[in-house]
């Protein structure tokens, strides 16, 4: 991926630069903090950032797209999502109000480490929105564990100096490895959901 834009972002903000494209990527998940944190790392290494503005600004990018995503959730709302899980096929509303259930009982532990795994980091937000979590709760949760993920990446890229990019080489096979399961369990849904309505049928 080139990363010039993020690099400019950076050369020209310094850490504000870092936790807008962090913010971005909250927003748009292919975008991959993977890469942007590491470089944000480097470029502090170099002298272009301090350290811990480095952390402190990514993690207010990480909570501020996080937010975008929550408001988004909670303007869905249960009746919206119930009426679109109505129109998919082989999804039911059943399938809502479990989810929903769930969240009710795990969505505290779900928010704080979902900011810590690829590509969940930032769907988590939607259904914390959609059942209107405790504001306050989301925000001290997000910004927690976006804490920890971006400082743990940053601190990565600040101690490879010019070899940070290994740790988006790294981040990789996590990422796709989570994608594999996400598939895994879509397949098992679909199939088991087909199935079903095959037996129903007899």
């Amino acid at each position: 991926m080139d990363v010039t834009w993020v690099i400019d972002l950076m050369d020209g903000f310094g850490a504000p630069g870092a936790g807008l494209a962090i913010a971005l990527e909250n927003l748009f998940p292919p975008l991959p903090s993977e890469l942007f944190l590491p470089l944000a790392g480097f470029t502090a290494s170099k002298g272009g950032m301090s350290l811990l503005a480095a952390i402190v600004w990514t993690t207010v990018g990480s909570v501020a797209g996080a937010l975008a995503l929550y408001w988004l959730g909670a303007l869905l709302g249960r009746d919206r999502m119930r009426a679109i899980a109505r129109k998919m096929p082989l999804v039911s509303v059943d399938d809502v109000d479990r989810t929903e259930e769930w969240f009710l009982k795990h969505g505290k532990a779900t928010v704080f480490f979902g900011r810590m795994v690829p590509l969940f980091r930032s769907l988590i937000s939607i259904p914390a929105g959609v059942e209107r979590m405790s504001l306050p709760v989301f925000l001290a949760l997000t910004a927690a564990g976006s804490a920890i993920w971006n400082t743990a990446l940053i601190l990565a890229g600040y101690l490879l100096g010019e070899q940070w990019n290994l740790v988006e080489k790294y981040m990789d096979v996590v990422s796709k490895a989570v994608l594999g399961l996400v598939l895994l369990a879509i397949v098992l849904f679909v199939v088991t959901r087909l199935r079903k309505k095959s037996q129903a049928r007899r």
